[in-house]
């Protein structure tokens, strides 16, 4: 395929987006760097879904099979009271369609790697490393690295999530771009000492939920928090601070969250943010463009967002291929098959907040006879298939290699 000078791409992030992106670009002869600023892959998160179309791109990525062997292979989810009873139950398959069509769930850090291993071969890595400044014109994008020489690149994209250092510096402050969703999440690893079989406990009070899943073959478990809140004024770097938020929540609350807290100080990968959505009009400036949450964030309340990074990362690569590097064709382009996906996912994420962390003890009761009659319901398949639908709004589209 003939291409334009604009070969050379640098992507700044190693989670999701940024690797699916590399692979794309290298399979259509574009030469792509990735700078990320911490020295080592992240391994931490929490478990994602690849649902819909997100599953083709994995599958054409040639890595589903790869995908399906760190799978988490979780079975379901019960709602437990405080004294342990459990009082409702839903499979996974219901809940989100996982388990049909090659769907499933993974750990955040087990894709990251899966993907880092497709590219670590063909692609310059640059870790503990990330961009201090950008200057554009008319021949590229010259980039001054934090520790780094010096480099122009033809084009720049942010996959560094929603916080992106990338986005601030070409489109302005987070604050221009970032809702507050209502919520904070945190999670983190400890123990499996409530021996989970594959399988998820979660304890609600009204506006808070805390709660457990095994992973890797249950060798393990992640805790899982989320309670609604305004947002709050802390500082990202200190870790001490944000744990005391989070114990301070769930002082005296009852079930297990007392052990759950009481492995939290030495959680090796503490993860703690509030539930933000990335709004914007337009996810390109000139040479620079942004994917995954850089640009399009729904928030942790939607259940996409490894679903928008990987078809994000498919169409925008697919798109620069297609107008061989022309990137003010190739950037609209890929926007205009985004959209839609982007605005779907973002829509869902306003009404789930409520299902999850119910704001009175009757909703709780109420979301709870809800989950143990919908295996009956005529309409279950509207119910839980909405993740599906949500994650099928695009259809696929062959670009030529």
């Amino acid at each position: 395929m003939q291409q334009t000078n604009n070969r050379t791409v640098l992507i700044s992030g190693a989670s999701i987006a940024g690797p699916a992106l590399a692979f794309w670009l290298r399979r259509y002869g574009f030469t792509p760097t990735i700078v990320e600023k911490s020295s080592t892959l992240r391994a931490g998160g929490q478990a994602i879904d690849v649902l819909g179309t997100a599953t083709e791109v994995v599958r054409r990525m040639g890595l589903l099979e790869r995908v399906h062997e760190l799978s988490t292979g979780k079975r379901g989810t019960s709602y437990v009271d405080a004294a342990g009873k459990v009082r409702a139950s839903i499979s996974s398959e219901v809940f989100n369609g996982v388990g049909a069509n090659g769907d499933t769930e993974i750990q955040r850090g087990d894709l990251a790697r899966v993907l880092y291993e497709a590219t670590r071969d063909d692609v310059e890595y640059l870790f503990g490393d990330t961009i201090a400044e950008m200057t554009q014109d008319a021949d590229g994008v010259r980039v001054c690295f934090e520790h780094g020489a010096p480099r122009t690149f033809d084009l720049v994209i942010g996959a560094d999530g929603v916080h992106s250092h990338t986005r601030a510096l070409a489109f302005g402050p987070e604050s221009d771009f970032a809702r507050h969703m209502g919520y904070y999440i945190a999670i983190y690893t400890i123990p499996n000492f409530l021996g989970l079989d594959h399988w998820e406990l979660d304890y609600n009070t009204p506006g808070t939920i805390a709660g457990a899943y095994s992973a890797r073959e249950n060798t393990e478990a992640k805790a899982i928090f989320a309670w609604a809140s305004e947002p709050i004024e802390h500082d990202y770097r200190d870790v001490a601070q944000r744990q005391r938020i989070l114990a301070d929540v769930y002082t005296g609350q009852g079930w297990e969250v007392p052990r759950l807290l009481s492995h939290l100080e030495a959680a090796p990968d503490f993860y703690f943010d509030a539930m933000t959505q990335i709004r914007m009009d337009g996810w390109h400036a000139g040479r620079v463009a942004l994917v995954g949450d850089a640009g399009y964030c729904a928030s942790p309340l939607s259940g996409q967002g490894a679903d928008l990074s990987l078809v994000g990362a498919y169409f925008l690569a697919g798109e620069l291929a297609a107008a061989a590097g022309d990137h003010t064709i190739a950037f609209p382009a890929y926007e205009r098959r985004m959209r839609p996906m982007v605005d779907a996912c973002q829509k869902f994420a306003e009404s789930t907040g409520g299902w999850y962390a119910p704001g009175s003890k009757a909703m709780i009761r109420f979301r709870d006879l809800n989950v143990r009659l919908l295996p009956y319901l005529p309409w279950r398949g509207v119910i839980g298939g909405a993740p599906q639908k949500v994650a099928r709004t695009v259809p696929m589209v062959d670009y030529a290699a």
